[in-house]
């Protein structure tokens, strides 16, 4: 379907499960090469190699901090060692916990900041010195959420990561516009992903959240996938530095749908 990312070579954060391993198996449909970083998940992340081996892709699993310098780096050498080169980089490793502002310990604050905001600016780091180095063109991916824009009280340290991410994929992408490199964010809604799989097997609180959304439904893994492959391919050529929303609706907040307020 998008013929100019062929035998290109993408790099995923977090691509064991949920929206990133869509990703990855969203990218390997146009024939690209996918490095899919894990943390823990080795099983899902193998399992989606061989996946994409058995469709005639290509890739690779890589456990690694996102966190850390040396663990990006072990994705970037990956990248090149495995498929000669870099051209997409996907920043999707993420984590939320849920305490009262008030009670949260500084090392959980650390821990999701370091995921969710360092583990943005280093893999984009990253990708960008290749890129520089090489006097190649590039394209970052960051995901971030709806909550960059929603308030989210009892998920601070998330909602605080998210609205770093925002700012941070603008002013890269302003500075970095004129090497021809493009930066964009996803924010996706409510998704069924892993992450959310307790909450919404209760009915209750999956209707809730359906009330919430003005398309009444939730999300899939994919229709995240398919907007990451859009902004990795020449048809988004023209588009830097904005946040492409994933979700239903969910930030034209549905309270008001009926003209209520």
């Amino acid at each position: 379907m998008f013929q100019d990312l062929n035998q290109k070579v993408a790099v995923i954060t977090g691509g064991s499960k949920g929206i990133g391993n869509a990703i990855a198996l969203r990218y390997a449909q146009e024939q690209m090469n996918v490095v899919i970083n894990y943390h823990s998940d080795e099983a899902g992340a193998q399992k989606a190699v061989d996946e994409i081996k058995a469709n005639g892709g290509d890739a690779v699993a890589v456990k690694a901090d996102v966190a850390t310098e040396a663990g990006v780096q072990a994705l970037l050498d990956a990248a090149v060692d495995n498929f000669g080169g870099l051209d997409v980089w996907v920043n999707n490793a993420g984590m939320e916990i849920q305490t009262p502002t008030h009670q949260i310990s500084l090392d959980e604050w650390n821990k999701v900041i370091g995921i969710n905001m360092t583990g943005v600016f280093l893999g984009a780091k990253a990708a960008l010195n290749y890129w520089l180095d090489n006097e190649k063109t590039g394209n970052i991916i960051n995901m971030s959420s709806v909550h960059q824009q929603i308030p989210w009280p009892t998920f601070s340290s998330y909602a605080t990561a998210k609205g770093g991410v925002k700012l941070f994929t603008e002013t890269i992408a302003m500075e970095y516009a004129p090497n021809d490199i493009r930066v964009n964010s996803i924010a996706p809604g409510a998704i069924n992903t892993p992450i959310n799989a307790e909450k919404f097997a209760d009915p209750d609180q999956y209707a809730q959240t359906q009330s919430m959304i003005p398309m009444q439904k939730i999300g899939e893994p994919e229709d995240v996938a398919d907007a990451a492959v859009w902004l990795a391919s020449d048809q988004a050529k023209y588009v830097t530095g904005t946040t492409l929303f994933v979700d239903g609706g969910m930030t034209l907040y549905a309270a008001f749908q009926d003209g209520q307020g």
